[in-house]
């Protein structure tokens, strides 16, 4: 990380030294919000979410609080005001933040056509088969790149995709552990003959899958989704809605800001024993 060597810049002339928050402005602010002692009421449809620590360790969220210093000139949010402008808003509150420094948004909403093909390469084969989908008939289902699930788990996924006769796009790979000496990677085994009985209703994708494109698609209906920020950016800007089954970090957060407060997805798995959203 680079944390420190940028805030030196503070001393440099000139030089305007900005935090760039990488989630959304709303998993911030609720971050803040309760490691500040919850200074100012929330309005809205989530009043009470669930503590940050049910899904980020202690060291985590004391990295977070830290990173705010006064130096800063303002703060860069990877979002856009048109889906996260409130919570930019409650961010430039001295009491959650320290100060009343300048808030930006700098995410754009983006355009994505599934049928471009600008680099000449061919287009990937998900979206060949999804040319020959009806409308809105399809389950993108999808858990991003760092979340690993068991053998089991997967057959659990495959064998509910299976019995919900819904076509769907199962994009299936071991999570990206950044281990260049690990060797050949696991392959996830799923049921014996699955793939066979899926031909033509379904398609597992076992490495990169191309997935704004994916979701852009006109066959693409649905989206079955870890809510890893990005996804969650992708699926509104596509006008996807979302099955939100939260992992771990800022994911149930995301998945709460989709499904209480947008009202673009439903709760596949409830986060934490017992707790109700």
């Amino acid at each position: 990380m680079m944390f420190e060597v940028v805030r030196d810049a503070v001393s440099v002339q000139n030089v305007e030294p900005y935090a760039f928050n990488c989630v959304s402005a709303f998993n911030l602010f609720f971050v803040l919000w309760e490691a500040m002692g919850k200074p100012i009421e929330v309005e809205g449809p989530l009043k009470d979410p669930p503590p940050a620590s049910e899904f980020m360790p202690e060291g985590v969220i004391k990295f977070i609080v830290s990173s705010i210093y006064k130096e800063r000139a303002g703060d860069i949010h990877n979002t856009c005001r048109l889906i996260d402008g409130a919570y930019i808003d409650l961010l430039s509150r001295e009491e959650i933040t320290g100060s009343t420094k300048p808030q930006w948004a700098i995410r754009p909403i983006l355009q994505v056509d599934s049928n471009a093909n600008n680099d000449g390469k061919p287009r990937h084969k998900c979206l060949e088969w999804l040319d020959k989908q009806a409308p809105g008939s399809v389950i993108y289902v999808s858990f991003g790149t760092t979340t690993s699930f068991s053998n089991e788990e997967a057959g659990e996924i495959a064998i509910g995709l299976e019995q919900s006769k819904q076509k769907f796009i199962l994009v299936l790979r071991d999570a990206d552990k950044a281990d260049i000496f690990a060797g050949k990677e696991r392959k996830i085994e799923l049921p014996e003959g699955f793939e066979e009985r899926m031909q033509g209703n379904g398609m597992v994708v076992r490495d990169w899958a191309p997935q704004l494109q994916i979701l852009a698609h006109k066959s693409t209906g649905g989206f079955m989704s870890h809510c890893g920020w990005n996804s969650c950016f992708e699926s509104l800007v596509t006008g996807v809605p979302v099955a939100a089954w939260p992992m771990h970090s800022d994911q149930p957060l995301n998945a709460l800001f989709l499904t209480r407060v947008l009202k673009t997805g439903l709760v596949v798995r409830e986060w934490g024993q017992g707790r109700s959203w």
